[in-house]
This record gives structure tokens, C-alpha cells and sequence, in this order.
């Protein structure tokens, strides 16, 4: 991993991609997305200030653990002035996604306990479906294989709205 020199304030997307581990296209996507931000030379070049690193090591931990990148840049919001997020804010929010993450972990189990019958299926669309249907919640609504309402056809006759 090339080292930067301390006296280096600012890493070009390359240095912070060969440093985070994050490739190039990540690092412009977490920019996009409002994650990390970088301001430009007067040859329009991106400048990352060297505590976007941890930044980007935060953003990518959580991505491991399965957070959602909104959910991650809400927390990164709540920081005041945009600061390098520490060890204790990520014990706080770690801490907050604990429940979300709990849940997440109920579902896979369930969708691994209940993989082996859904074989015969195919289609993931009987009343039965444990993955698809839990609980049979669409079968005093819906009969067959579509679970999701059609929408209703205007009637004959009626005026349609015209398209531009």
C-alpha cells in the first residue's frame, strides 16, 4: 500500500483508492450520493482531505455489515460539520443498526430453513409460499399465481388522458 507523507493534506481519487481500498468508481459514487466530498483544482481534479479516508473505511464497514448507503449517509449527516466520524460514533450507531440487522438475520434464516420447498415451485407464487407469502397474507385478498393488484382498466367508452 503506498504511504502518503504526513505533510500531504489533501489525496488526489487515486491516492484514496489505492489507500481505502475503494475503487475509483465507489469513491465518485460515494460523492454522488453526498457520502464523501472533495473539492477540485484549477485543472478540475477531485481533492479529498486525508480524513475522507476514514470516512470511506466507515461507509465501507457498514456496507459490509449490510447497511443500506442512505441509511449511512443519514448518520454521517447527523455528524456536526460533516466531521470524520470516531470509534464512538460508530459504537453509537452501530449500536442503532442492531435491531435493523436483527431482523435481516431472521429473515435469511427463515429464507434458508425454507429454501428445499420452494424446488417444486419455481415461481415463488403459491398461496402456500413461505418465502413469497409468509403467513398466507395475500391469500384473503388474492387467488392464483399474481400477488400484486392489477391496476384498474378505464372503462369502455371513457376518456383516456392523452400522453405529450
Amino acid at each position: 500500500m503506498p504511504q502518503i507523507p504526513e505533510k500531504i493534506h489533501e489525496l488526489s481519487v487515486g491516492q484514496l483508492a489505492a489507500r481505502s481500498g475503494a475503487a475509483v468508481s465507489a469513491l465518485h459514487f460515494y460523492e454522488s450520493r453526498g457520502l464523501i466530498s472533495s473539492r477540485r483544482t484549477p485543472g478540475n481534479q477531485r481533492r479529498f482531505s486525508r480524513d475522507t479516508l476514514r470516512r470511506v473505511a466507515f461507509i465501507r464497514a457498514a456496507q459490509r455489515v449490510g447497511i443500506p448507503l442512505a441509511t449511512i449517509r443519514e448518520a454521517l449527516a447527523r455528524l456536526p460539520e460533516e466531521r470524520t466520524p470516531t470509534r464512538d460514533d460508530w459504537a453509537r450507531l452501530s449500536e442503532a443498526w442492531r435491531a435493523e440487522l436483527d431482523e435481516r438475520i431472521k429473515q435469511l434464516n427463515r429464507l434458508r430453513d425454507h429454501l428445499t420447498d420452494c424446488i417444486g415451485c419455481g415461481c415463488l407464487s403459491l398461496d402456500t409460499c413461505v418465502l413469497s407469502n409468509p403467513d398466507d397474507v395475500f391469500g384473503d385478498r388474492l387467488t392464483g399465481s399474481r400477488l400484486l393488484a392489477e391496476k384498474p382498466r378505464p372503462a369502455r367508452g371513457s376518456a383516456r388522458p392523452r400522453r405529450s
